[in-house]
């Protein structure tokens, strides 16, 4: 992948590729410190429709599953990203923009999910 001359000299690029790293890095440290390896399942849905039993349990790997989310969307976006560069800076500011809402998303869920145990 070849990286337009300016990407990575604009400032505001940046700043979103900063952030989105931050944002990962945390996302796979609050999921993966806080995995019991004594607990065999964890709570990975929730169904409003099944009554009492609203919970579904599923294995670590499931919640492993919001780090390398976090991973492969940073990767991803930062690809597109930088492709879109090329043709208009907006559309690239706006993915890394919606990367960094994503994984802000990914936070509060997994964190939410690991709560329930």
């Amino acid at each position: 992948m070849h990286l337009p001359k300016k990407y990575l000299h604009d400032r505001l690029i940046l700043l979103f590729l900063s952030v989105n790293l931050f944002l990962t890095i945390i996302n796979a440290i609050s999921v993966l410190l806080r995995l019991n390896s004594t607990s065999g399942s964890y709570i990975v849905q929730y169904r409003a429709n099944l009554g009492l039993s609203n919970f579904q349990a599923g294995s670590s790997i499931n919640l492993i599953a919001f780090a390398v989310f976090g991973v492969i969307l940073l990767i991803f976006s930062t690809i597109f990203s930088a492709q879109a560069y090329k043709f208009n800076k907006s559309y690239a500011f706006l993915i890394l923009a919606f990367t960094t809402f994503l994984l802000i998303l990914s936070i509060i869920v997994g964190n939410a999910l690991l709560i329930l145990l």
